[in-house]
């Protein structure tokens, strides 16, 4: 361990640092989320994890909820931010097209370095299965460097491979954000790709699948996998990067139970579940290394006829900012006593709007919507940098009961936070008799 935090100190000198993503797909086949996700997620381990990304699947439909940026309607993204929220992490962006969820978490410490975050989705459903295939995507800067997560759920069926990537490719085509930079998918630093892709294996017949699985010889599969097939074949496929699958397929699996189907239909088992990335070409002054840790499933949750997969990654990058764009801090001693000050300071020029506000958050809050209340900042406001603005907020407002809290400002051009205060303590409401 000594070796590897001589190399980390290293690449701080140079001015990279690594940060850690822990990705997760899962086509949870409409069930309701299991008590207890800390296994998939790996809370026991003594690393940190910077990010975290989640993409399901066939997450039951509720009518008429047929996009939905926030998802808070559903069970699954509350289970995620009640399990990730008192470990410090925030949920930053989510997007939901029927029965497709995807989920960005961040660490606390680097919410202000996470800018520029856009949501799209695409509905493909060629096969006239209306909206319950297609692709969702957030695409944000983390210190400068952009990236985008696209979590797809493509056509079924093993003769319908050509189609899976023509789906594929129509996503990336018509797939769109506001952004001179980075309008289109493949514009972005990193691109990870992942979902339900349906992948199947071809050729051979279910006696020889079953044994390659049962004897661990699963790299006998490979050349037979559609998509390592598809990807020789076809240029856009051919960038993208995949760990090796050293993990037993992930489908088709009896409900609360480790054996592949054994229903009539008898589904030859699949490695429908993947996890790939890509790395933009000829990559100019800040590059950013990936590398993958573990590519794996979790086949202890039975609650789906699929098996989560999880894809751990090391993003090594050089920060190209490391100020925040807002200082902000509360002025003073704060109680529902009396109006409290909040203080800001713009540190660099952003287009900042009179929508822009403050809100006053619980320490440990769950996403960016969490707010206890809030203030608009000052709309007359020709901020010059490094001035001193101060914003206030009403004793109405503040909690009676006190406790621990935050302050964050809101950019609503930029549809991201751009500073976060010290945490600080709002007293108790004396009682008088």
């Amino acid at each position: 361990s000594n070796h590897l935090d001589r190399m980390e100190e290293i690449r701080q000198l140079l001015g990279s640092r690594t940060r850690t993503l822990h990705m997760v797909t899962w086509n949870v086949a409409t069930a309701e989320p299991p008590d207890n996700v800390s296994s998939l997620l790996r809370l026991q381990s003594p690393k940190t994890t910077d990010l975290y990304v989640i993409g399901l699947q066939e997450v039951k439909a509720a009518p008429l909820k047929f996009v939905a940026d926030l998802a808070f309607e559903d069970s699954w993204s509350h289970l995620f931010m009640n399990t990730l929220a008192p470990l410090g992490y925030i949920k930053v962006s989510s997007i939901r097209m029927q029965g497709l969820l995807l989920l960005f978490f961040s660490r606390l410490e680097h919410i202000p370095f996470i800018r520029d975050i856009q949501v799209s989705y695409t509905r493909t459903g060629i096969y006239g299965y209306w909206g319950n295939k297609g692709g969702v995507s957030i695409r944000l800067s983390f210190y400068g460097h952009m990236l985008c997560f696209l979590n797809c759920h493509l056509a079924a069926h093993m003769i319908y491979a050509k189609v899976r990537v023509e789906e594929f490719e129509h996503i990336l085509g018509v797939q769109a954000y506001s952004s001179q930079k980075c309008p289109h998918i493949l514009d972005h630093k990193v691109v990870f790709w992942f979902g339900d892709l349906n992948f199947r294996i071809a050729d051979h017949g279910m006696h020889f699948v079953r044994t390659c699985i049962n004897n661990e010889q699963f790299h006998l599969l490979w050349p037979k996998d559609q998509l390592i097939m598809m990807k020789k074949e076809t240029s856009s496929l051919q960038e993208f990067q995949e760990g090796p699958l050293d993990f037993q397929p992930t489908y088709k699996f009896d409900l609360n139970s480790d054996s592949y189907d054994s229903s009539g239909k008898k589904r030859k088992p699949a490695w429908t579940d993947r996890i790939l990335w890509r790395v933009k070409p000829k990559e100019e002054d800040f590059p950013l290394k990936i590398t993958q840790d573990a590519y794996t499933s979790h086949t202890e949750y039975g609650i789906s006829d699929h098996k989560p997969v999880v894809g751990l990654f090391q993003l090594e990058l050089k920060k190209m900012h490391d100020t925040p764009l807002v200082r902000v801090c509360a002025e003073g001693e704060w109680s529902s006593d009396f109006d409290a000050v909040v203080n800001y300071t713009i540190l660099q020029p952003f287009p900042s709007s009179a929508w822009d506000w403050i809100g006053l958050y619980k320490v440990g809050f769950k996403s960016m919507t969490d707010y206890v209340t809030y203030t608009w900042v000052k709309d007359d406001q020709v901020s010059l940098s490094d001035e001193l603005v101060q914003v206030y907020v009403s004793k109405d407002e503040i909690p009676l009961l006190g406790g621990d809290f935050l302050l964050c400002y809101y950019s609503s051009n930029l549809q991201c936070i751009l500073g976060i205060s010290e945490p600080f303590r709002v007293s108790l409401m004396p009682v008088w008799y």
